[in-house]
């Protein structure tokens, strides 16, 4: 029997080093059978060991060098290949001591120290993960579904919860932990801080993920989720709805991170996304639904259902929506709060369905389809009509305001149908005060310029006259009053305000003014009032009327800070303060044209004179000390749905009309305007963002950067300096953003790094051959501070270009501040690069005149500069600065240097004696006596 086990293990170990591992295998199992010796056994167990460990089956290697220890405890090849196998397994720990074992045989062994060093390393950080989160994500449910706890703690573990949910893989340890089991026991507390925590940890969890969101959604159901985003509470419906927008970009693979093989276990998500628009849908309408989760349904339809790019030929979520949807739409807009059994809104909610109306419509894309749309509001107005019953004949005028707000041309086309006139007619007329206020929004709803043919034009004026002058409500007043400003406007002269038995402009400014400031009015009401003044305000005498006016200034204000401001509100305070600063754009008054008018006895317009520059200023002063950068921060921060590119551009306007005196910019920079500025100039219309732009210019030019734009935010303002280097602005914009960017590019290496990327280099060197001289010194200063950046200080090194040549000439100009910003620059570069020194002799024969006449300057900071500059060549080059002590700069720096110390020019003084003794350090010269 030893004979032919030995004989198999010979046999096995040929097939094994031939590569035959399987011949090898067989051969050892016949060995193993026939051998009686354990030790022989244990050797031939070892062999075997190694053949699994190449078939790679692990348990296998790890089970036969097992048997080889348990013989010999010291076998440090069958120590070392379990080790392989365990590690191969999963089991690091166990891996880990049998190889620290075999380094304790052999401590030099280099393959046993270092697989001992990486296993250790694995360890800690397989340690750190488990322990960390399995264990944490039990012991946070835990904490937040116990009675006991104290508050302190259950907040702290819901934010950890949270925060575990935003990284990939806290996210499949809470979902594989029964998360979304545990996370509805949260929700089930009925607590709001838990709802909160549940519904922003499930949206971590889903967020990019196909598989857990479908999840989620399938064990939560959609409906449930519609029923807490429906609860009334402003938090909830926020969370729950961004919750609704992370599943439905998961599913949609609007996100579309890879995640492998569980990827392919999902099945088509169109279902899901279907039934999601249909929940969604049914809440619009829904009596059970809180204002809030209404208008996070109507938000969430009008992210997700129109293309977001109209080169998308698939529109059908539109179609779909508006099948299912538009009545409900169109329900919501019909609702009138005064009445009883209404919908639960907020003041947003009828504005924001006015926007879906107006996104659905803008996405068709053929007449038929355009026709459908109309048809559905046709019938939806027309059903709602009932001689016997008021309130469901202002629901259908509620409604067609909602569609003159959203789709217009649809709401126009409407107003013209036989009866809908009639019927506006016949609510102005009733006794109720909510007809008359519904029917009035409606008119003014309806009179824009782009309506200037239809029936509101023609009736309006007389029905609201009629209703100015009988009626006491303040309510209804004020919106006529607005009604005929507006209609005023779009219908040209014929009904302009001069028809007002009331009488003039200021009179009816004043009236708004009261309304204004009056705190027992409601939001709504008072919102109608700044549309008034917004359309009178174009008149000079109202404009300095209501800046005198501090209360009236301060109530706007608080208006537009209010969270409920609605487009309307932000748009027409927008508009009040671009009159009262004069910053729209004014007609240029050509006076040969003057004269022409004047001989043909026509009437030539002529300037207010309260329109004049020094009104304008004291306006601008009023309006801050009423603080009105305090609520144009607020508004800048607005919803993009409600803050409009249009009115973005009205407040860029406004800021920099109040930015024009540096003296002002102080206190704009105090309120936050800095800060408010940057997302007007970065997004917008492009006169927009030119002139919020130029406003951050004015600012930067002459204000500490790191206070104006805290925090990161100062690296955003580089962007919008240099759009204003661009040839097309004016001199004014070019030499306030120059002097901004030299500001900024005085602070620190990475804001001069963020210059250079947004590739300004080229702009401001073209400017720095500018004829003007205010532009030129700027943009030479600017490259003084620039001049740090290795990479400025390259393209000085670089042959073939005048860059070099040109700082040494303007070192020649006569305005000392451009010497100043020249020399400086020379200064550092050749501080900087010793080559530069050299080259600097190179590029004009007059260099050495320039040198000489800047250290004899009368100017002690330009005489410092070029005293620094010849300092730094008599470093760089053994040749160049035994040239420049036999010339007659010997004399001058030998003369700066005896003079008497003297705070006013010690610099130069000091840099001059620093350069006759490296010329002596250089043997150019001998120590002189004292």
């Amino acid at each position: 029997h030893a004979e032919a086990s030995f004989q198999l293990k010979d046999e096995g170990n040929k097939h094994f080093q031939a590569g035959e591992i399987d011949q090898a295998i067989e051969c050892y199992t016949k060995a193993i059978k026939a051998c009686k010796d354990k030790k022989a056994q244990a050797v031939i167990y070892r062999n075997r060991s190694a053949c699994f460990l190449k078939k790679e089956n692990y348990s296998g290697a790890a089970s036969d060098a097992s048997r080889a220890i348990d013989v010999d405890a010291s076998d440090i090849k069958a120590l070392y290949r379990r080790c392989q196998a365990l590690e191969k397994l999963g089991k690091l720990d166990m891996a880990f001591k049998d190889v620290q074992r075999c380094a304790t045989l052999e401590p030099k062994n280099k393959t046993f120290l270092e697989t001992l060093r990486r296993l250790g390393a694995e360890i800690q950080q397989k340690l750190k993960t488990t322990f960390s989160t399995d264990s944490r994500v039990q012991n946070m449910f835990d904490i937040l579904l116990s009675e006991e706890e104290d508050k302190e703690k259950k907040e702290k573990a819901a934010n950890n919860l949270i925060v575990l949910a935003r990284e990939d893989a806290g996210s499949e340890r809470i979902f594989q932990n029964n998360g979304i089991a545990l996370l509805m026991q949260l929700i089930e507390t009925g607590k709001v801080e838990m709802i909160l925590a549940a519904i922003r940890t499930l949206s971590g969890m889903c967020t990019g993920h196909r598989a857990r969101a479908t999840a989620i959604i399938h064990m939560i159901g959609i409906n449930k989720l519609c029923s807490i985003m429906g609860m009334d509470n402003e938090e909830i419906a926020l969370a729950t709805c961004n919750l609704f927008q992370c599943v439905y970009e998961s599913l949609s693979g609007a996100d579309s991170r890879i995640y492998g093989k569980e990827e392919a276990l999902v099945l088509d998500s169109s279902k899901d996304l279907k039934t999601i628009l249909l929940a969604l849908l049914e809440m619009i309408g829904s009596k059970n639904v809180s204002g809030y989760g209404r208008d996070q349904a109507l938000n969430l339809l009008t992210k997700n259902v129109p293309r977001k790019n109209k080169k998308d030929s698939d529109h059908s979520k539109s179609l779909f929506t508006i099948d299912n949807g538009l009545r409900k739409i169109l329900k919501v807009c019909g609702q009138v709060p005064d009445l009883p059994d209404q919908l639960a809104m907020t003041d947003n909610t009828q504005l924001i369905a006015s926007v879906l109306l107006n996104k659905l419509y803008d996405d068709l894309r053929c007449d038929p389809e355009r026709d459908n749309y109309r048809d559905i509001c046709d019938e939806y107005i027309k059903s709602k009509f009932d001689p016997n019953d008021m309130d469901r004949n202002i629901h259908a005028i509620n409604a067609l305001s909602g569609l003159l707000q959203g789709p217009f041309d649809v709401g126009n086309i409407l107003v013209g149908r036989q009866g809908v006139m009639e019927m506006m007619v016949a609510l102005c007329a009733s006794e109720r005060e909510v007809d008359q206020l519904v029917a009035i929004e409606a008119i003014i709803h309806g009179s824009t310029k782009m309506s200037r043919a239809s029936f509101i034009i023609s009736n309006g004026v007389s029905l609201l006259k009629d209703i100015y002058k009988k009626t006491k409500n303040e309510k209804i007043k004020i919106r006529a009053l607005v009604g005929l400003c507006k209609l005023g406007s779009a219908g040209g002269d014929d009904y302009s305000m001069r028809q007002f038995a009331e009488g003039s402009t200021e009179k009816l400014a004043k009236q708004c003014r009261k309304w204004l400031c009056n705190p027992s009015l409601d939001v709504r009401t008072r919102k109608w009032a700044i549309e008034g003044l917004a359309y009178l305000t174009s008149d000079a005498d109202v404009k300095d009327d209501f800046v005198e006016d501090e209360p009236a200034m301060r109530a706007m204000f608080e208006l537009a800070k209010v969270r409920q401001a609605d487009k309307t509100i932000l748009y027409a305070v927008a508009c009040t303060l671009v009159n009262c600063t004069n910053s729209y754009d004014k007609k240029e008054i050509i006076p040969e044209m003057v004269q022409l008018a004047k001989f043909s006895k026509q009437h030539v317009p002529e300037q207010h004179p309260k329109d004049k520059k020094d009104f304008i200023q004291r306006r601008v002063k009023r309006l801050l000390k009423a603080g009105v950068i305090s609520a144009l921060a607020v508004m800048v921060k607005a919803d993009s749905s409600i803050l409009t590119d249009q009115t973005k551009e009205m407040l860029a306007r406004v800021f920099l009309a109040l930015a024009e005196d540096p003296v002002d910019r102080g206190t704009i920079v105090a309120q936050g305007g800095g800060k408010a500025l940057i997302p007007l100039a970065i997004e917008g219309t492009d006169l927009g963002k030119i002139k919020a732009s130029h406003a951050l210019a004015k600012i930067a030019a002459i204000s500490k950067p790191e206070i104006a734009f805290p925090g990161e935010r100062v690296y955003e303002v580089i962007r919008p300096l240099v759009s204003l280097l661009n040839t097309e602005r004016d001199g004014l914009q070019n030499f306030e953003a120059l002097r901004g960017l030299t500001n900024l590019a005085a602070m620190n290496e990475k804001l001069r790094v963020k210059i250079l990327k947004e590739k300004a280099l080229p702009e401001i060197e073209n400017y720095m051959f500018e004829e003007h001289d205010q532009i030129r010194q700027a943009a030479t200063e600017c490259m003084c501070n620039l001049v740090c950046s290795k990479e400025v200080q390259d393209r000085y090194l670089e042959d073939g270009n005048d860059k070099l040549k040109l700082l040494v000439l303007l070192c020649s100009e006569d305005d000392e501040d451009l010497q100043i910003a020249a020399a400086g620059a020379l200064a550092m570069l050749t501080a900087a690069q010793k080559k530069l020194s050299v080259k600097m002799t190179k590029v004009t024969e007059q260099w050495l005149e320039i040198l000489q006449r800047l250290c004899l300057h009368d100017n002690p900071q330009v005489q410092h500069r070029g005293l620094v500059m010849v300092f730094n060549m008599l470093d760089a080059d053994e040749e160049l600065a035994k040239k420049l002590i036999e010339s007659e700069l010997l004399e001058i720096l030998t003369y700066v240097a005896k003079k008497e110390d003297n705070p006013k020019i010690q610099a130069g003084i000091d840099a001059a004696r620093a350069c006759l003794s490296k010329a002596m350090d250089l043997g150019l010269i001998k120590p002189f006596k004292q």
